[in-house]
């Protein structure tokens, strides 16, 4: 590992492989996240995020250039082949998808599915309703 001389910005930028390594060394047995950001001078919390996304799969490599489908077609119009554009990603359901029950009481929140046990929500909120 490099270390860098910090500029104007004052803050490090850690390579994929980096983080990955100090990910990888804080699974090992005996070692603990103080102990490796100690070690490399990085603030715990920061393990403890890339961590988090290392197992949400969002610590992201580093940028690939992104592959596009490409047809080459002639100048007659009968040869024009068409390709088929790549399906484009959905949008993130609300937060409630269909199936879900959302209660509210006071400052609580509960959300269940379509299929929860009655009795087991009955007792539920019979705990959280105020007295």
């Amino acid at each position: 590992m490099q270390m860098e001389v910090l500029g104007a910005e004052r803050r490090r930028r850690w390579s994929y492989k980096d983080k990955v390594r100090l990910i990888e060394e804080t699974m090992q047995s005996g070692q603990t996240v103080c102990g490796v950001a100690r070690r490399h001078g990085v603030a715990q919390s920061l393990l403890f995020t890339w961590r988090r996304q290392a197992r949400q799969g969002r610590l992201g490599a580093e940028a690939v250039p992104a592959i596009v489908p490409v047809a080459i077609v002639s100048s007659q119009a009968d040869d024009l082949t068409r390709v088929p554009s790549p399906p484009s990603p959905s949008r993130a359901a609300p937060s409630m998808r269909a199936g879900k029950i959302e209660i509210e009481l006071d400052d609580c929140c509960v959300r269940v599915d379509r299929d929860v046990d009655t009795e087991a929500l009955r007792r539920i909120l019979d705990l959280l309703r105020p007295r």
